[in-house]
């Protein structure tokens, strides 16, 4: 049984330690890297953990039955426009891929996302992840047609994609 729960100041080091891992297994999924956030101080973690927790944003762990994160997934409401949220920072462990952890995770982030007022889930997926693409339309996200260059490669095309929630 997988349980999601918040990411807060008592649980920052299991988000670092999860985090860590996502940048390592799919780098050109985040816009991060692992070599610039391995350098974050614990403070830095702190301060993310409770900017992760709060009214515009938030962050849920997904965690397995035997208290291991397997999952990672977080939103923050469009500052332009608080009917749009971003999904963001998303990423399941391998080894529990295709068993609903990263339905669980978005599903957590869209219902969060629509009692603060959000009507559309927005996202970005790099051109290089068909895996991630796939997942994403089973879900209901559409390509919007907007696109922009992924920041750590020139060469990789980022899409937008969105859902109505």
């Amino acid at each position: 049984m997988i349980l999601l729960e918040p990411i807060t100041v008592q649980n920052v080091f299991v988000f670092k330690e999860v985090r860590l891992r996502a940048l390592r297994d799919t780098p050109s999924a985040f816009g991060s890297t692992y070599a610039r956030e391995f350098q974050l101080t614990d403070a830095e973690w702190i301060e993310r953990a409770i900017r992760w927790n709060g009214e515009k944003g938030i962050g849920f762990l997904a965690m397995d039955d035997d208290e291991v994160a397997c999952g990672i997934a977080g939103s923050f409401l469009d500052e332009d426009d608080a009917t749009r949220a971003q999904l963001i920072s998303m990423w399941t462990a391998p080894t529990h891929r295709r068993h609903g952890v990263g339905r669980l995770l978005v599903d957590e982030v869209a219902a969060w996302a629509r009692l603060r007022g959000a009507r559309t889930l927005q996202l970005m997926v790099t051109s290089v992840n068909e895996p991630a693409m796939r997942f994403y339309e089973r879900l209901g996200f559409t390509r919007t047609g907007r696109t922009g260059p992924y920041p750590n490669d020139l060469n990789i095309i980022e899409y937008e994609m969105a859902r109505t929630i």
